[in-house]
């Protein structure tokens, strides 16, 4: 695989992701909650920056851009419907763009729930999804701007990726996340399978991503709902779980 991602925590438990193209030695980083981690793990590693990737506008997923930005002069990637609240964009992107990232290219999926300008990249020369807040694993993000329709048809748009594909998610919200899942799914014995893993990785301060997209299907409620209702009975429970 040309392109590799590496998690990067940040703030109390977020991730921004350190991509590699292994063809062309092209950097990028996704949503930079800070500056100094990254800039501690590209000097670590002896990398420069190429490109940051934006999926969308919160500031724990763009508060280092500036810094990044003044330091490296990366090409900033973003939704453009999007930009009149995310830094300023050097590459403004839609549904169904290509990225070029060295060898590799980054597809762009417009993902609405969490945010209305939310966006995921898909490598596909990797083999790896970038949803930020949309899917995390055992669970989804929750629904600041759009509706649980829109939600439930952004996670589908990812029903045509191969089950190996890596899930590199935002935040590590995996054994929280369990929790419920087992509450709402308690005989699934791929979830309790799952979930032992998850608390034996974060009893060894381990993380729990990426995670395979296989595993999620298997194992996630707001994956496994039947129809966009059920799916919404599902996000207001976990909302008051």
């Amino acid at each position: 695989m040309a392109v590799t991602a590496r998690a990067i925590p940040m703030l109390s438990d977020n991730y921004s992701w350190l991509l590699t193209d292994s063809v062309s030695g092209k950097v990028g980083i996704v949503d930079p909650a800070e500056a100094a981690p990254a800039i501690a793990a590209l000097e670590t590693a002896g990398l420069g920056l190429d490109f940051i990737f934006l999926t969308h506008h919160h500031n724990d997923h763009t508060d280092g851009v500036p810094e990044l930005v003044a330091r490296y002069q990366p090409v900033v990637v973003g939704n453009q419907a999007d930009a009149h609240r995310l830094p300023k964009l050097d590459r403004p992107v839609y549904e169904g763009a290509l990225v070029d990232f060295g060898g590799a290219k980054l597809r762009v999926i417009e993902v609405p729930g969490h945010t209305l300008g939310h966006i995921a990249y898909y490598i596909a020369d990797g083999g790896i999804l970038l949803p930020g807040d949309t899917l995390f694993s055992l669970g989804c993000g929750r629904l600041f701007e759009g509706s649980a329709a829109q939600m439930y048809a952004s996670l589908h748009k990812f029903d045509d990726l191969p089950d190996e594909t890596l899930v590199c998610c935002g935040h590590e919200y995996t054994e929280s996340n369990a929790k419920f899942a087992l509450a709402m799914d308690p005989e699934n014995t791929a979830l309790q399978a799952r979930a032992a893993e998850v608390k034996a990785l974060r009893a060894a301060g381990q993380p729990t991503l990426p995670v395979t997209l296989g595993m999620e299907r298997a194992t996630n409620p707001f994956l496994r709902a039947p129809d966009a209702e059920a799916f919404a009975k599902l996000r207001t429970a976990k909302d008051n779980f």
